[in-house]
């Protein structure tokens, strides 16, 4: 079966507090939504019509089941979804201060079910076929996923569009010196790489949005977004550069926007839109979410994200 979009990497289950601005201490109630950044760029990209599936891997628990479950519920295809016999499916904890702090408190501990994907959980010709094949720096922060990702890359042998989302998270790294190694080792089989400033000076040892992608190109990206945040997004490729503001919005929660983002890149990127129509369609995509409190649950439709468009457009 060939997917528009197949993703691979991290999975969870996120508990929201439905208290904004309180500390984890004094949160009386959660909300539970799917999680974890490849499986949310799944979800993201069916809700705007996108066939997609996620590989990933769960733990023997109620919450593998509801991650199931879930992903059925969104319409991503749950058949990469494979078992660990004793790892438990992860949860997260996240605290919500508006505009911009949103801490996070991961139980991924002795280990995460998604980090112990092998070989065998890999169908090669479905990597292959898809259109786009989307991967993430988590996925290479420990064995035996580093070793997988890279083996399912070099399988597709950068056909179609391959993505890496940089994904950089401090906490799942022994130093930002072996994240270096690993990403770079990844760059020259993807074909479209994408991260914030900071996650492309881990990546490629420059801040500057313009050197930064400069240097994501040179590793033989075709295209390189970096995010910029209040000052919109940077997109560069054999066409020149452009840069695109935010779609401002009342931030509720700032946590699944690069999620949505993520899927509305997809999205841009299946209809074939230059890069231009896709940043302004992807900024308004991470704009909703971050308007709303969940990550999954909260991913937008084709026709949000061109109301909200319209709307800036009006502003």
């Amino acid at each position: 079966m060939s997917f528009d979009v197949l993703t691979m990497g991290r999975v969870g289950v996120d508990l929201y507090p439905e208290q904004t601005g309180v500390a984890l201490p004094d949160v009386r109630s959660f909300a539970k939504s799917l999680g974890g950044t490849a499986t949310n760029v799944a979800v993201a990209a069916a809700r705007l019509g996108a066939g997609a599936a996620v590989i990933t891997k769960v733990g023997d628990d109620p919450f593998g089941t509801y991650v199931r479950r879930a992903l059925e519920g969104f319409g991503v295809d749950a058949r990469y979804v494979s078992t660990h016999a004793s790892l438990r499916t992860p949860i997260v904890f996240c605290e919500i201060f508006p505009p911009d702090d949103f801490p996070l408190l991961f139980y991924r501990e002795p280990k995460a079910p998604d980090m112990e994907l092998i070989a065998g959980d890999l169908d090669l010709d479905a990597i292959r076929a898809a259109r786009i094949f989307w991967v993430t720096g988590t996925g290479l922060a420990d064995e035996p996923s580093r070793s997988t990702t890279l083996a399912a890359l070099v399988a597709r042998g950068k056909a179609g569009i391959t993505v890496i989302d940089l994904d950089y998270r401090p906490i799942f790294w022994a130093s930002r010196e072996d994240a270096r190694g690993a990403i770079q080792e990844a760059l020259p089989h993807v074909t479209v790489a994408i991260g914030n400033q900071d996650e492309c000076e881990t990546a490629v040892g420059e801040r500057e949005p313009r050197a930064a992608a400069a240097a994501l190109r040179e590793f033989g990206a075709d295209l390189a977004i970096v995010k910029q945040g209040p000052k919109g997004v940077l997109a560069v490729d054999g066409a020149g550069a452009i840069e695109v503001p935010p779609v401002p919005v009342e931030v509720v929660n700032g946590l699944g926007a690069g999620d949505a983002f993520g899927g509305a890149l997809c999205h841009g990127l299946l209809r074939g839109w230059d890069a231009e129509r896709t940043m302004r369609f992807c900024n308004a995509a991470g704009a909703l979410v971050a308007s709303r409190l969940a990550c999954a649950d909260a991913m937008p439709t084709e026709d949000e994200v061109d109301a909200m468009l319209g709307e800036a457009v009006d502003a």
